[in-house]
């Protein structure tokens, strides 16, 4: 019951305090992954770590599944080492798969990283598919993750993907709504957020510092401003309104979807309003699990070993 508060079950799975405990966990996960520089196509390069349980010494594996994690996270986000032990010890290979500019990703591509660049996610996708062809692989994402991952479920077809399921944790409904309750919501999440997109920004022009000079973005204090900065000086969007829906799954956006996803929701979570989900396409492939408990991609029941998130997508991807 103690666990039960909104802003702890948001906080919780980031707490730096938690990494040795969840690490230690995930031992046998990490000492069986492996880098690799994924081509997406147009030169563009994404880092995955790939845990395979045959080169392990384990059996054949039963499917793979690719992790995203959330903006400004990473491959190494603990709410990913856990749900990615779980998934290894239930028989599948786990894909972490980063993000550009994402973990210590950012000289590898020159451009700045956005939410619309749903493209070369489809591309680590396919060429994650194309390694291991007859390999059934599924996605689960958290946050922007979840959102990245169901939009690439609405365009498998398209791109030649064959997806089995996906799972979508508190994944960004519409993001100009999000951007909102970030700005009116509790002062710690918009920090947390700027601290980290600031970090990174410095990170992006020390690997190319000929090519960015964020020194006057960095200082805005207003998280819709800085995005908005961003938008109109670094992507091609006409406004800060263009980019938003751009990356939306609210309306039709997901009205392609075919692959047999899971949408995993709280009512309490402080980021994305339970409100959007009556706006979300109805389609048959798309279920919602609706929680009264869990924050923002919390759900966490317990502090010692795996989380009720990390069963309940174990048992949709049928572990």
């Amino acid at each position: 019951r103690w666990l039960r508060p909104a802003h702890l079950q948001s906080v919780l799975p980031s707490l730096p305090l938690r990494r040795p405990l969840v690490t230690r966990r995930a031992r046998g996960l990490l000492a069986a992954s492996r880098e690799w520089l994924v081509d997406c196509g147009e030169g563009t390069r994404l880092l995955a770590l790939v845990a395979r349980r045959e080169a392990a010494g384990f059996g054949p594996p039963r499917g793979q599944v690719v992790l995203h994690h959330g903006w400004e996270g990473s491959a190494e986000s603990l709410y990913l080492l856990s749900i990615g032990q779980a998934l290894f010890d239930a028989g599948f290979d786990v894909i972490r798969l980063n993000l550009r500019d994402h973990g210590p990703t950012h000289h590898l591509n020159e451009g700045l990283f956005h939410s619309n660049r749903l493209p070369e996610v489809l591309g680590a996708v396919a060429a994650i598919q194309a390694r291991a062809p007859g390999l059934p692989l599924s996605l689960a994402g958290f946050s922007l993750g979840g959102n990245f991952a169901l939009r690439v479920g609405a365009h498998a077809r398209e791109s030649g993907l064959r997806i089995e399921r996906i799972v979508a944790v508190c994944p960004v409904l519409d993001p100009a709504v999000t951007l909102e309750a970030l700005e009116r919501g509790p002062a710690l999440y918009r920090e947390y957020f700027l601290l980290k997109w600031r970090r990174s920004l410095r990170r992006k022009q020390a690997a190319w510092p000929g090519r960015y000079d964020f020194a006057s973005l960095i200082r805005e204090r207003s998280l819709t401003r800085m995005t908005a900065r961003m938008v109109e000086e670094y992507t091609g969007y006409p406004d800060l309104g263009a980019y938003l829906a751009g990356y939306a799954i609210v309306g039709q956006a997901l009205a392609t979807l075919e692959t047999p996803s899971r949408l995993i929701l709280s009512a309490d979570d402080p980021m994305i309003p339970a409100a959007d989900l009556a706006r979300l396409a109805r389609v048959p492939a798309l279920s919602v699990t609706f929680t009264r408990h869990g924050g923002h991609c919390g759900f966490i029941d317990r502090l010692g070993g795996g989380t009720w998130i990390d069963r309940r997508i174990l048992e949709e991807l049928g572990a």
